[in-house]
C-alpha cells in the first residue's frame, strides 16, 4: 500500500540520483480515481504519498513535501498558507460529500432540510455512525457538522475507525451505519448496501487545492507540476462520472495564485 512507503518517499532512501518529485494527496483522490490521472506527470513522475490530509499537510509544513492535494481549508490555512509554508495555491477540482446510511434510514436523513439536521437526526437516534477518526479532509468535514448541528456525538452508537474511506464505509455497511462519504470513493465501491441520503446542501461541498509547498530548495518540477495539474490534469479529472453518469468532480473557478508571505 501506498502509506507505507510514507518513510522511504520522505526520507529520499528509495532511488539514487536527483530526489523526486514528492507529491502528497489523500486516500479520497487516491480512491475516487483522480490520483491515477495525475500521475501521468512524467517530467519527473512523481514520488507519491497518500496519507489523511492532516498528515499529508503537517509533512508539508515541515518541508518534506513538495506538492499536495488536500481538501481540509480550515487545516491548510493554519498549516501551510499563514505561516508562509506555500508559494502557490490552485484550486484544482470540488467533489461532493454524501451522508449515506442503511435504506431503512431510522433517523430519517433522506427528509432533512439540511447536513446540520441530518446530523441532529442521526445523534437523536443514536445513530450508529461510523466516522473515520484520522484527521483526514472528511473527517475535517464531519466535525464541523456535528458543530453546526450543535451535537456532541459519542459511544457507544459513535465508532471511530481510524482508517481510510473505503475501509470506513464498508464497516459503516457491516454494522448498518450511517457515515459521511466522498461521493466519488463512495460509486467506486461495489457491493455496498449503504445508500446515498443526502448530498445536496452546499455544506456538502468537498474542494481540493493543490499547494506548491515553500521549500529553501524548490524541486524544479513543482511548478511545472501544478501548472501541468491545472491545464491538462483537471479537464481528465472532470470527466471522471459517478455511476449515474453525472459527473464526480466539478471545476473550481479561478487560476493559482501566489500564497507566499
Amino acid at each position: 500500500m501506498r502509506h507505507l512507503a510514507l518513510l522511504c518517499a520522505l526520507a529520499l532512501a528509495c532511488r539514487p540520483g536527483p530526489r523526486p518529485l514528492r507529491l502528497g494527496t489523500t486516500y479520497t483522490v487516491e480512491q475516487s480515481g483522480a490520483l491515477a490521472v495525475l500521475e501521468a506527470f512524467a517530467r519527473p513522475r512523481p514520488a507519491t504519498v497518500v496519507a489523511p490530509s492532516g498528515q499529508i499537510l503537517a509533512a508539508a509544513a515541515r518541508g518534506d513535501l513538495d506538492v499536495v492535494i488536500t481538501h481540509a481549508p480550515s487545516l491548510e490555512r493554519r498549516l501551510l498558507v499563514a505561516p508562509g509554508r506555500a508559494v502557490l495555491a490552485c484550486p484544482l477540482v470540488a467533489s461532493r460529500f454524501a451522508i449515506v446510511g442503511p435504506a431503512a434510514d431510522p433517523a430519517r436523513v433522506a427528509g432533512a432540510p439540511s447536513a446540520a439536521e441530518a446530523f441532529r437526526r442521526i445523534a437523536a437516534h443514536g445513530g450508529p455512525f461510523v466516522s473515520r477518526g484520522d484527521s483526514s479532509g472528511t473527517h475535517v468535514k464531519e466535525r464541523a457538522l456535528w458543530q453546526a448541528a450543535g451535537a456532541t456525538p459519542a459511544a457507544p452508537w459513535y465508532l471511530e475507525s481510524g482508517a481510510d474511506q473505503a475501509t470506513t464505509l464498508h464497516m459503516a455497511d457491516e454494522r448498518n451505519a450511517y457515515a459521511l462519504a466522498d461521493l466519488p470513493t463512495y460509486a467506486k465501491l461495489t457491493g455496498l448496501r449503504l445508500r446515498v441520503l443526502l448530498a445536496s446542501d452546499t455544506a456538502l461541498t468537498n474542494p481540493y487545492t493543490l499547494y506548491v509547498v515553500n521549500q529553501p530548495d524548490p524541486h524544479p518540477g513543482a511548478a511545472a507540476f501544478a501548472r501541468w495539474a491545472m491545464d491538462s490534469a483537471r479537464p481528465r479529472i472532470l470527466e471522471l462520472r459517478l455511476t449515474d453518469g453525472t459527473a464526480g468532480f466539478d471545476a473550481r473557478p479561478g487560476d493559482c495564485i501566489n500564497v507566499k508571505r
